[in-house]
């Protein structure tokens, strides 16, 4: 399951994007530090082709893929020395898959700004910069324990210590871990460590209703903010007011709402998704009698993997993954008629699952 952390600046919108994500009800009073201890919620990820899989088989159950987020208290300027007890705050997001950093990008007289007005840029900085201070009390901590072994001339803590500086000089010249020229080893070893700064990161504008079209001189200042840091950065604009009213409302309420304010979808859909793609996720659908399901997997998987997915017997006695694409299933109307017309294929464990696959797995244990 996917994992994301929401941090950012207190009376920004997370603690409401989080209740309109979840309908989870956390704390969102406009004063600082209303959210204390995290607030987790598991979200169904969207998805239409489920929906239309679900239409044609009309099975007892169906299971989206899901997305866990965990919202934080705000952090504020010292954070990571403990200022607003946001070190406590921050050790709740070490072990997320990636970011979402939200943005005040409106105006609004009646809602505090803890820096007395507007200024995405400023925002942004004050946020990145205590991830990076948190990430550099972890990481000189771990240096002086290596080093004292280093010095006895152990070979791996010698090249940990050199990754580990690197790391330490990157951080103190206002970058991340993410910066860092790392091999694949280099990485997976900085990952035990949790660094926040080595996460991906995905920004959340809340803007004002009016500015969702993606106008708003603030939303554009945030835009070539999020650029100057992360070369590919993605921006998702969201009113956090239009989606706590959202998400109040039934399916068809919320469909001409939406059209009244010319948003085909969801801001909320729209971040989910954003987070696939950062993390270079995809989405593939298993078929049975009593249930329709969506599993998650990165877009690199093999069938093999994917059927580990599902359960270790299935990647044990792995034969063959019966693979055929969800607009031929759903044309088709079930998978006999679907190999009838000669549509499935049957592939070998090293077949690279493509985004939309319904598989069948053939195992024998």
């Amino acid at each position: 399951m996917l994992r994301l952390g929401i941090v950012g600046l207190p009376n920004v919108g997370k603690s409401t994007l989080f209740n309109a994500l979840t309908k989870a009800g956390a704390a969102a009073q406009n004063f600082p530090f209303c959210t204390v201890d995290p607030n987790v919620g598991v979200v169904p990820v969207p998805d239409v082709r489920l929906d239309r899989l679900a239409a044609t088989v009309r099975p007892p159950q169906v299971v989206p893929a899901t997305v866990e987020f965990v919202d934080i208290a705000g952090l504020v300027k010292g954070a990571s020395q403990g200022e607003g007890l946001g070190n406590q705050f921050l050790a709740h997001i070490r072990n997320v898959d990636a970011i979402v950093h939200v943005v005040r990008c409106f105006e609004d007289p009646d809602v505090t700004h803890v820096h007395g007005e507007v200024d995405p840029e400023r925002d942004h900085d004050v946020i990145t910069a205590e991830l990076a201070l948190a990430d550099l009390a972890v990481v000189e901590r771990r240096l002086e324990k290596v080093e004292k072994t280093a010095r006895s001339g152990d070979k791996d803590s010698q090249a940990e210590a050199a990754l580990l500086q690197r790391v330490v000089d990157a951080l103190n010249a206002g970058g991340g871990a993410r910066d860092v020229d790392t091999t694949a080893e280099e990485r997976k070893a900085l990952r035990q460590l949790g660094l926040l700064t080595l996460k991906p990161i995905l920004y959340a504008a809340n803007v004002s209703e009016d500015d969702l079209a993606g106008t708003s001189p603030a939303l554009a200042v945030l835009r070539a903010t999020a650029a100057k840091h992360h070369e590919k950065a993605d921006v998702v604009a969201f009113s956090a007011k239009l989606e706590a009213e959202l998400a109040e409302l039934a399916d068809e309420e919320r469909d001409e709402f939406l059209a009244s304010v010319g948003q085909d979808e969801p801001s909320l859909d729209r971040l989910i998704h954003a987070g696939y793609r950062l993390l270079g996720l995809e989405t593939f659908f298993t078929v049975g009698d009593n249930e329709v399901r969506a599993w998650t997997v990165p877009q690199s998987a093999t069938a093999f993997e994917a059927a580990g997915e599902i359960h270790s017997d299935f990647q044990r006695g792995f034969i063959r993954a019966e693979t055929v694409h969800v607009d031929q299933f759903v044309d088709a109307g079930s998978y006999k008629a679907a190999r009838d017309q000669g549509l499935l294929r049957s592939e070998g464990r090293d077949y690279v699952v493509e985004d939309g696959d319904v598989i069948l797995f053939r195992f024998n244990v």
